[in-house]
């Protein structure tokens, strides 16, 4: 799946010359879509993983300021099935 995303977000990237859709919102946004959640919900996942209170308006700001922790990371993807590593690109 996460093939797919970046494929398409390359193809999206190249048609608009924009790099619009590298935000972490976007790619966010379309993990959980593909998911079948909204944000909103998974707000409500993250606030039940985490014990800290988010809601679809927290949630959004963060991702639109580009502020979300490591911490939140790895929360957000573990309520979605996925997990983080850090690749060494050497």
């Amino acid at each position: 799946m996460n093939i797919i995303i970046n494929s398409f977000i390359l193809v999206v990237n190249k048609r608009y010359n924009c790099s619009i859709m590298n935000t972490i919102k976007v790619k966010i946004k379309m993990l959980a879509i593909s998911r079948g959640m909204t944000l909103k919900y998974l707000a409500t996942k993250l606030s039940e993983e985490t014990g800290i209170t988010y809601s679809y308006n927290s949630l959004l700001g963060k991702l639109n300021r580009e502020t979300l922790s490591l911490k939140e990371a790895e929360a957000i993807a573990k309520i979605l099935d996925y997990k983080l590593e850090f690749i060494d690109s050497k």
